[in-house]
């Protein structure tokens, strides 16, 4: 653990990108430190080009960076959602994964953004988790990963995954705890008035 200052995290998103997927990890990276007012993370979204995108429901973000014109980023945070069946085969955003991934401190997926680490081959002989009713595609995108359902996150060291939607939440507390310690994540956690946050040994050993 070593706090390096203030740590850029760029978010992905793409059409039908699931709402919670990016917001729930924006929201706890943005009021991370927020309370005593020192920040600790610069939180921005990224997509593959300028102009609105459409997430799931209907809903109009405008993305503040391109991957053409992102900063390079400490964290990257690939959510999930209908869109990444998409994307999968969308093989500029994919090399845009792999090149970010080159460079940044750590890679977490949200959901079935799983899917889009699997086709970045950053899952290879590693373990990652998705939402539970896309297991199956992941084991199929992913043959050499061990997929754990049993699992709310999963994290390899620079690598990781959540389960779900609302699990992206607990991904990102975990995030924070192994970057700045738990007792920032439980900060951050109250903050939120986030009440289901047991602390990251919680998950890793249920």
């Amino acid at each position: 653990m070593e706090n390096v200052g203030v740590r850029k995290v760029a978010i992905l998103i793409f059409d039908e990108v699931e709402v919670l997927d990016f917001c729930g990890p924006f929201e706890v990276f943005a009021v991370t430190g927020r309370g005593p007012g020192q920040p600790h993370f610069e939180v921005f979204t990224v997509a593959e080009k300028s102009g609105p995108v459409i997430a799931r429901n209907g809903l109009s973000v405008n993305p503040r960076y391109t991957i053409s014109d992102c900063p390079q980023s400490d964290i990257l945070v690939v959510p999930g959602g209908y869109g990444t069946r998409r994307e999968m085969n969308n093989q500029p955003l994919i090399e845009w994964i792999k090149a970010t991934d080159a460079k940044a401190e750590l890679i977490m997926s949200v959901c079935t953004g799983s899917l889009l680490l699997a086709k970045a081959g950053l899952l290879e002989g590693s373990s990652a988790t998705t939402h539970w009713a896309a297991m199956d595609l992941l084991r199929e995108s992913a043959p050499n990963t061990e997929v754990r359902a049993d699992k709310q996150f999963v994290d390899n060291g620079r690598v990781l995954s959540s389960a779900g939607i609302s699990a992206g939440i607990d991904l990102s507390l975990h995030v924070v705890a192994k970057l700045l310690g738990d007792d920032v994540a439980e900060q951050t956690a109250q903050w939120m008035e986030y009440k289901h946050w047991k602390g990251s040994e919680y998950w890793l050993n249920e």
